[in-house]
């Protein structure tokens, strides 16, 4: 965010001096990059070793098409796969649901069954690239597809790599995307560590995300703080579910939001590593290094895109993906410029492909590890952030953990507080945004937009009820079934689902045969 002009404070109310010197950092002992508690890095040569994944995030309309965007960012230098997908699968309802009507394809591509999955990565070789999927309630059954996919090509799931994101406690928090109340949810998303630890070693089984809690409105400071209290919760349940936190603590991953304060956010990363080393150390006993060191994906800040003078937003990204870059993740996003007004188009995802890679190979980005790491300024912001950041951690332990503390409201009313104040600073132009409150324009060159193919949908809700019609009826009946029971049991449910599957049976179909067993939850309900 622009710094208030009166005040010179970042979001997270830090004042900003004019000048740092020494004596803002006396007594300060930096480590190395790849050394407890990796303030400077997980990896003692990071960049230098291997540069961050350039993974952009893409999906739209059918499998085709977003197969075929796949196909295109693969071939102009991108390193791994990002999927997005539409609102209904999300929230798992198949496209012919009467509730999808209108949103297949729209903020994603659509999934329905494994027919779907199979065109979504045709011709790509999961042997070989490293995919993540933004999926949460229904992860587990994206996960698996994935994998029933991968063994068509003869891929072992022990080869597998990539990341689904499984963090439903920020849906309950700042997003929406839930389906089940929260502890039947929690059941599915240790569920899954499990089954990863037996058959998908290599897979980071969560990315624990404080992305969306940014985007929904909250400081830098609450973003930090939320994001490592959902990370704590799942520890917790991990741990109470038998695992091991050396073991499942080495594939955690979080993913953060790279937002405009450019000093601010590199600090932010920082003091997101040294506090998650303390905590997986101190609270749950780690002593591997992979389980103490925290990565993380960074994508570009969407709510700061504008949709006046959107070629501004061209610049927006580049300096919040040289935050991330600064900060030290592990792979990054880049958003497009005109994701303000619609889904990108073939010569903005470009612009911000590129832009990644100007970063790594004209700019410097891969020459050294933590290269601010240091300065006065950085350093003090770096302290800063910790210490308002463990506030609040301490506060929601108070309130008995993160799921009580989202239960009771308290989480979704601070980012409510934070996201207000913000607006209200746009509104009276305490905070400046460029070309929106201050050097706006009367007239504004229209840009070519991305338009959806209308035929999309209608395509996608015949082939799904296609595969109803074509599969063994008997076979799927009994496969969801099963699911029914283990679901009303205690066993791990991802076998069960992954049977179902293979059955053909449909992400909705066996969503709705949770939800008779789990409920579904309401915010408006909950306590």
């Amino acid at each position: 965010m622009a710094l208030q002009e009166d005040g010179r404070e970042t979001d997270s109310g830090i004042e900003v001096e004019p000048v740092y010197t020494e004596e803002d950092v006396a007594g300060l002992s930096l480590e190395l990059p790849g050394e407890f508690p990796f303030t400077r890095g997980p990896y003692k040569d990071m960049y230098r070793g291997r540069p961050w994944t350039i993974r952009q995030y893409a999906g739209f309309a059918s499998a085709e098409e977003t197969n075929a965007r796949f196909r295109y960012l693969l071939e102009r230098g991108q390193m791994g796969l990002s999927v997005a997908f539409d609102l209904p699968t999300q929230l798992g309802y198949d496209s012919d649901d009467p509730r999808a009507a209108g949103e297949v394809g729209r903020t994603g591509v659509a999934i329905d069954s494994l027919a779907d999955m199979e065109i979504l990565f045709d011709s790509i070789p999961l042997g070989e690239v490293s995919t993540s999927m933004t999926i949460n309630a229904p992860a587990a059954l994206l996960l698996l597809l994935y994998e029933l996919v991968a063994e068509k090509q003869g891929v072992a799931g022990a080869e597998l790599r990539g990341t689904v994101q499984n963090d439903i406690l920020k849906e309950y928090a700042a997003r929406g995307n839930y389906i089940f109340p929260p502890k039947p949810s929690m059941r599915i998303t240790t569920d899954l560590f499990a089954y990863c630890h037996e058959r998908l070693p290599k897979w980071n089984t969560i990315s624990i995300s404080g992305y969306h809690i940014r985007e929904a409105g909250s400081t830098a400071a609450q973003e930090l703080a939320f994001t490592l209290a959902h990370g704590i919760a799942y520890c917790q349940a991990a741990i109470d579910a038998g695992l091991s936190p050396d073991e499942f603590g080495s594939r955690l991953s979080f993913f953060f939001n790279a937002h405009n304060h450019f000093f601010q956010e590199v600090a932010k990363f920082r003091a997101a590593r040294r506090l998650w080393a303390r905590i997986m150390r101190d609270r749950f006993g780690a002593t591997n290094l992979k389980a103490q060191a925290l990565r993380f994906h960074a994508q570009t800040g969407g709510s700061t895109l504008t949709a006046q003078q959107p070629e501004n937003n061209i610049v927006r990204v580049a300096v919040q993906a040289l935050s991330a870059v600064c900060g030290g993740a592990q792979s990054i996003h880049t958003n497009a410029y005109d994701e303000a007004l619609a889904l990108p188009t073939e010569k903005s995802v470009r612009i911000a492909l590129r832009t990644q890679q100007i970063l790594a190979q004209e700019a410097g980005g891969t020459d050294t590890a933590d290269p601010l790491g240091g300065a006065y300024f950085i350093e003090t912001l770096t302290v800063e952030l910790e210490e308002r950041a463990w506030e609040l951690i301490e506060r929601i332990d108070e309130l008995g953990g993160a799921v009580a503390a989202i239960e009771q409201g308290f989480t979704q009313h601070e980012i409510e507080e934070a996201a207000f104040e913000h607006e209200r600073k746009v509104a009276s132009g305490e905070r400046v945004v460029v070309g929106v409150n201050r050097y706006a324009e009367a007239d504004e060159e229209e840009i070519e937009l991305h338009a959806l193919d209308p035929e999309s949908e209608r395509r996608q809700v015949e082939r799904t009820r296609r595969v109803r019609d074509e599969r063994d009826g008997a076979a799927a009946d009994a496969a969801l079934e099963h699911v029914r029971e283990v679901a009303r049991g205690g066993d791990n449910l991802l076998p069960p689902m992954r049977e179902a599957l293979a059955a053909m049976c449909t992400v909705g179909e066996i969503c709705n045969a949770l939800r008779e067993e789990f409920g579904t939850y309401d915010a408006h309900l909950a306590p």
